[in-house]
Order: structure tokens, then C-alpha cells, then sequence
């Protein structure tokens, strides 16, 4: 994160770094025109290959995947990054939740018109790129990773793991460990 910063203006400043790697006009022709086909499944499905294609060298290695709608049907809609260089070499929680999951979800959302979930696995360091358009149920019920919200299961288990976390504590409090349910950069 950004000294100095909350998670929430991290998180902004991280949505104008995206929308500023677009020409303007673009973003808005995209979700006005694109999105909408086929109750954004087009659109979907062009992110997807275009996510694959273009963002290799911040991700590592990634290809496009079905995943399961709300309806039932597969779309070939969804990126999996099979280890994720950005969090492999953050090696922290906090850093991939607020400067790449809730971005990315923000800027796609609010600016291309295409609702996505990523679901990052923080013990091998994949993740799973999900493109949900048209599905408002399954957007919001997923974690919101908010002030500690939502973290139950998969992420406490790896806080302890966080060595942005782990230097922070030392610095403060030399003597004592760090606990392993800190909840590390949020």
C-alpha cells in the first residue's frame, strides 16, 4: 500500500492507474456498447482474452477458463493465474487486496460494465479471474475484504505469513512474536 494511505485511497489511487492505461473515449464506448450484448457475456468473454493475452507479464503465466453461471450454463468467461507474480513476490495479504483484487473488481465494474470476482488462493498463489456479468445475487454475496470483513477461513490461516506484516511488528514490538491472526496492511 501507499504510506500513509488508507485501504479505501489506496484503492482509489490503484482504479485511476487503471483508467488511465485506457484512452478515455474507449472505457466509455466499452460499457456502453459492448457490455450490454448478450447480458454482458460478449463482453465477458473479450476481457477474459484480452486480460490472458495482454497481462502475463504482471500475473505470470494465465489462460482463459470456463466457469459455472448463476444459470447453470458454462461461459469461457473466466483467467486463471496459475501463480500470481504480483502476489508471489508481495508475499502480502494486504497488498494484493487493496492495490490489485478490489481495483481491478472497481474498475471493471464501474468502468467497462463487466461485474468480476478474483479469488486469489494465497498458499500456492494462484488465482481465478471470474467475469459474473449480469449476476447480482453471486456479486454480492462474496467477501468483501473490508476492514477485516470477510476473512474468515483461507486468508487467516496465511496473515502470519506476511512479511510486510512480520517487519512492521518487529519494528514495533521487538520483544513479543507476531500473532498469526494479525491482519497484516489492511
Amino acid at each position: 500500500m501507499i504510506k500513509g494511505k488508507s485501504a479505501s485511497e489506496t484503492e482509489q489511487s490503484a482504479v485511476r492507474v487503471l483508467q488511465a492505461l485506457f484512452p478515455p473515449l474507449l472505457l466509455v464506448l466499452f460499457k456502453a456498447l459492448l457490455a450490454p450484448i448478450a447480458n454482458g457475456q460478449l463482453a465477458s468473454m473479450m476481457v477474459a482474452r484480452a486480460t490472458a493475452l495482454s497481462c502475463q507479464w504482471l500475473m505470470g503465466t494465465c489462460s482463459v477458463n470456463s466457469v459455472t453461471l448463476p444459470n447453470g450454463k458454462s461461459l469461457s468467461s473466466g483467467v486463471f493465474v496459475e501463480k500470481c507474480k504480483y502476489l508471489e513476490e508481495s508475499k502480502c495479504l494486504g497488498i494484493c487486496i487493496n492495490t490489485c483484487k478490489l481495483p481491478t473488481q472497481t474498475f471493471f465494474k464501474d468502468h467497462m460494465g463487466v461485474d468480476l470476482y478474483m479469488e486469489p488462493n494465497f498458499e500456492d498463489y494462484s488465482c481465478q479471474v471470474k467475469e459474473i456479468q449480469g449476476s447480482f445475487q453471486l456479486w454480492s454475496a462474496t467477501p468483501t475484504y473490508r476492514h477485516g470483513q470477510g476473512l474468515e477461513g483461507t486468508l487467516l490461516g496465511h496473515m502470519h505469513k506476511c512479511e510486510t506484516a512480520q517487519r512492521a511488528w518487529q519494528q514495533r514490538w521487538p520483544r513479543w512474536s507476531m500473532p498469526p491472526s494479525l491482519i497484516c496492511c489492511f
